[in-house]
């Protein structure tokens, strides 16, 4: 998957993830990766500062498995957040998918495109 698709869709990933309900960093990466290819530590910077910017709150359970894990909780202010980036998103997904789905089917015979037939213009004497 394209870089770039994946950058602009990560943050609302796991805020959506978040909306339904308290993750922890790993569980989170382990939802998301199930969905598309994403290094291990990718989300911990988007984390970090929707942490920062008020929109989840941290806490820490006690693991029988090994060392306590940190959940992430939405804020009120980041439920609204994910309501208006995921709106943002809809509307933007919607004129792409306009625009691409008037581009018609390229063929393999017509990948490569041929230069244009050169325009012969006539001599006239005015």
């Amino acid at each position: 998957m394209n870089t770039q698709f994946k950058k602009g869709a990560l943050e609302l990933c796991v805020l959506s993830q978040l909306a339904q309900g308290d993750k922890y960093g790993y569980e989170l990466t382990e939802r998301i990766s199930g969905e598309m290819s994403i290094a291990s530590g990718t989300l911990y910077p988007i984390l970090r500062k929707l942490k920062d910017d008020n929109h989840v709150t941290t806490y820490l359970v006690e693991s029988e498995s090994g060392p306590a894990r940190k959940y992430y909780r939405l804020t009120d202010g980041g439920r609204k957040y994910q309501r208006d980036v995921k709106a943002e998103w809809e509307r933007f997904t919607a004129s792409v998918n306009r625009l691409i789905a008037k581009t018609p089917e390229i063929s393999k015979e017509q990948e490569t495109p041929k230069e244009p037939a050169a325009v012969v213009k006539n001599n006239v004497r005015d």
